[in-house]
């Protein structure tokens, strides 16, 4: 199982380590207020951020992860994401 860890690093920046196996990736998400309130209105941004890597985590290996990317390009990619991550995070 994967630990993830999300800091907020500057601004709408936050950067999110993820171990596993023995190795580690680090990623930066840009979140906007907006985001938080498309995506999950109750929740704090590093809790939404936190749970989208659960959800990719899901999906694809830690090393398939952008490093940099705003957090709506996982609907691009995942059309799914907006349902899945409101019902997780309601």
């Amino acid at each position: 199982m994967a630990t993830i860890t999300v800091k907020h690093a500057d601004g709408n920046t936050y950067r999110v380590t993820v171990e596993e196996g023995g190795s580690r990736t680090t990623h930066d998400v840009t979140v906007t207020a907006a985001h938080v309130a498309q995506y999950a209105p109750a929740a704090a941004p590093e809790r939404l951020v936190e749970a989208s890597f659960e959800f990719l985590l899901a999906r694809e290996p830690k090393e398939s992860i952008l490093a940099r990317f705003d957090l709506p390009v996982i609907e691009r990619y995942f059309p799914e994401y907006p349902r899945h991550i409101c019902s997780v995070l309601d």
